[in-house]
């Protein structure tokens, strides 16, 4: 099964969605589809979930970087911008430490837990037998970022959501497109 039809699935793609992709499609090709069929929240799962992991968490980390952000929000993404930058354990832990004591009601939350559940374990620190996040969960944490930064503005919320998805086609461009 291709990457983009896999990721359709794992990102419950809405069947119209699906119904524009096919297996030969690259995953720029399978993006532009659904942006050009106005399915922009398909189009931002579907391009999350393409990503490799730490493009996904740098692409949302690079939308909020000119956002108005709130103290919590801004404490999120720097959570978040560390893991990219540094990759490590520590640093992961920290973001989803951060985005579970949130709760996961703030844009800065959602910003953590992209980088939370890239990997490790999402067991307490303390427990010795590990709880990986399935492998698709940080591009679901991705959308509901983008989608949190877009309502910053609400009566632009649509134009916001699909003008975030332009910085990461260059992402996507240079990755691969493997997740």
């Amino acid at each position: 099964m291709s990457a983009v039809m896999q990721a359709c699935i794992q990102m419950e793609l809405s069947e119209p969605a699906g119904a524009l992709l096919s297996s030969d499609m690259t995953p720029q090709m399978a993006v532009q589809a659904l942006v050009g069929a106005g399915k922009v929240q398909d189009a931002l799962k579907l391009l999350a979930r393409l990503l490799p992991k730490r493009y996904a968490v740098a692409w949302l980390c690079q939308c909020a970087r000119d956002q108005t952000l709130s103290p919590e929000d801004k404490a999120g993404a720097s959570l978040a911008e560390k893991w990219v930058r540094e990759p490590n354990e520590s640093n992961r832990r920290a973001a989803f430490e951060f985005a579970s004591a949130g709760g996961y009601k703030s844009t800065g939350a959602w910003l953590a837990a992209a980088a939370g559940w890239s990997g490790g374990s999402l067991a307490p620190a303390s427990q010795e037998t590990p709880v990986p996040p399935p492998d698709h969960l940080t591009a679901y944490a991705v959308v509901a970022g983008i989608n949190m930064l877009a309502a910053l503005v609400i009566e632009k919320f649509e134009a916001r959501r699909t003008g975030f998805i332009e910085p990461a086609m260059s992402l996507l461009n240079g990755s691969g497109g493997g997740a």
